[in-house]
């Protein structure tokens, strides 16, 4: 069974920002080891190239409000 890194969009960055996008949220069935917190779409695809990964970008809506959080 092939390696799933799961990512999202960043909530808090802007279009045309010169800063990573996304986040990796987990990673399924793998020994790599991420240890960025945010990173390019290029970056992952250049890992998911390299390890044979699939990689899923999640759907975060934003504004829902439902996490609990504070």
């Amino acid at each position: 069974m092939a390696a799933t890194i799961f990512v999202r969009e960043r909530r808090k960055i802007g279009k045309g920002e010169k800063r990573p996008r996304f986040r990796v949220v987990g990673i399924h069935d793998t020994r790599t080891k991420i240890y960025a917190d945010h990173l390019r779409k290029k970056e992952l695809d250049e890992i998911c190239r390299v390890t044979g990964a699939q990689l899923v970008l999640l759907d975060a809506e934003k504004g829902k409000g439902d996490g609990g959080g504070k």
